[in-house]
């Protein structure tokens, strides 16, 4: 999900701050997530994918 998450995001050209404000989470949780830091759950998974404008399986699916 991390690389995912990071990818989409700069395809988007969203910063973290961006992102986490239109997801209404923490900027430090989003670096968090792109990080692997931490697991997000499917609660924020679903905040990511509306703040993104995508389907949450978008995030969780291996790309290449």
């Amino acid at each position: 999900m991390a690389i995912n998450l990071r990818r989409i995001r700069h395809d988007k050209q969203l910063t973290q701050e961006e992102l986490a404000d239109r997801a209404d989470l923490s900027a430090r949780y989003i670096g968090a997530i792109e990080r692997a830091d931490v697991s997000a759950s499917v609660t924020v998974l679903g905040q990511i994918a509306d703040a993104l404008g995508i389907e949450p399986a978008e995030l969780v699916t291996k790309s290449g």
